[in-house]
């Protein structure tokens, strides 16, 4: 059984079909990248899955199980981590304070937020942070970091409820190239030991060609190519509606 399954997955705005009529399926421990030129439905697909929009019509299932209609902090809690184009942490607080709140709010612990942070173990959040190299940074304030350690400390906290899914939303933007492949490497790494299923949109075709095992390919709502980085790269479909260029992947490195 696959770990995320999607079929028929639609969704309008107005008159504007954003997603429409979308199946695939993720396994656990695979990376798969959803490509395509902006406006192709790739942020819709990606809002729905962890709840944020309602879709009109189609399945999305999580381990068998049926998730469309849940809220997002459920669906989190169901295993559903989520990273974003722009990193979203807070700057005033330390590395390990940030990862914390996070483990702190699947655990349900929110609610008792007034007790000091200290008082809430730290040795998971030290953990996560172990995983993705940035433990010797735990009390620097993230205000502090380069660009990509953020990101790193971003990815410690959607690792903090433990997830199967993993939503990624360019993972490497504003990243430099050497950053893009240490992030990647890292994501690779976790997703294969911890048997995550990795989902992400990415506009560096060397990130999407370099590490994922499938693609998903978008236009205007619609799935036009899945298959391997070697089918996705030799797909005349692909080539065009993504660059509009039957040469547009050539020269990617992998």
């Amino acid at each position: 059984m696959s770990l995320l399954s999607i079929e028929g997955l639609s969704k309008s705005f107005g008159g504007v079909h954003a997603v429409s009529n979308v199946a695939f399926s993720l396994a656990a421990g695979e990376m798969l990248a959803m490509i395509g030129p902006n406006g192709a439905g790739k942020s819709t697909c990606f809002n729905m899955i962890n709840g944020q929009i309602q879709p009109d019509a189609g399945r999305i299932l999580l381990d068998g199980e049926e998730i469309v209609g849940r809220p997002p902090h459920e669906i989190w809690r169901r295993g559903v981590g989520r990273t974003f184009q722009v990193a979203a942490t807070f700057a005033s607080m330390t590395v390990l304070e940030n990862v914390q709140l996070a483990s702190m709010s699947h655990a349900g612990a929110v609610r008792r937020f007034w007790r000091p942070m200290a008082l809430y173990p730290v040795e998971q959040a030290r953990d996560l942070l172990d995983q993705v190299g940035m433990c010797e940074q735990a009390d620097r304030p993230c205000g502090d970091l380069a660009y990509g350690d953020v990101k790193r400390v971003e990815l410690a906290i959607a690792l903090a409820n433990d997830p199967k899914l993993l939503l990624m939303d360019e993972p490497t933007a504003g990243m430099a190239p050497k950053e893009r492949i240490a992030i990647m490497t890292l994501t690779r790494d976790l997703a294969r030991r911890r048997g995550i299923g990795v989902l992400f949109t990415e506009h560096s075709m060397d990130a999407v060609f370099g590490f994922s095992d499938r693609l998903l390919v978008l236009a205007r709502g619609r799935l036009i190519a899945q298959g391997t980085p070697d089918e996705v790269r030799n797909d005349p479909a692909a080539r065009s509606a993504y660059f509009g260029s039957d040469r547009a992947f050539e020269g990617i490195r992998t």
